[in-house]
């Protein structure tokens, strides 16, 4: 048992979870609210000054990257999201770190670039920007029911 509880243990320590904290979030959004907004399908901006160097942020997590309507995106954030790769906590957190070297590593292309060129350091911060944009984010869709087709998304808004 003693063996099983330190396995436990280091096991813990190997990949420790992030506490979030929405209201820090909210403070850290302030500088990400230079390129982007978070607004609604009604056009009420939730957060931020109506940005439009980068994607609207509402919807973001549980979305294909590179895919919000009418935005002009970098060709290798098109690419990830070709493979079908979708945002969520642990890849947004590495993601605002670094973008390029996230996309150089997701792609397995050392030539992939981001146009973010902004990194949030520390990995509570990006935690932290995640809740917040969580919070202001529709409740993701309930899955379908065994047997079921998928619900179309088509007019949901999607994004970076």
């Amino acid at each position: 048992m003693r063996l099983t509880l330190t396995a436990i243990a280091f096991a813990s320590l190997a990949a420790p979870t992030l506490a979030q904290d929405i209201e820090a979030g909210a403070k850290v959004f302030n500088q990400c609210q230079t390129c982007h907004v978070v607004q609604n399908e009604a056009g009420e901006v939730l957060a931020g000054k109506n940005a439009k160097t980068g994607p609207n942020l509402y919807g973001m997590p549980g979305r294909v990257a590179g895919s919000y309507p009418e935005f002009k995106y970098g060709e290798s954030i098109v690419a990830l999201g070709a493979t079908g790769f979708v945002w969520d906590e642990a890849n947004f957190v590495e993601y605002v770190q670094d973008p390029a070297k996230f996309l150089k590593a997701k792609l397995g292309d050392d030539k992939a670039k981001s146009k973010m060129a902004y990194k949030l350091k520390k990995p509570e911060d990006a935690a932290n920007v995640w809740a917040y944009i969580v919070s202001l984010s529709p409740a993701a869709a309930a899955p379908a029911a065994e047997g079921a087709a998928p619900a179309a998304d088509a007019a949901a808004p999607a994004t970076n």
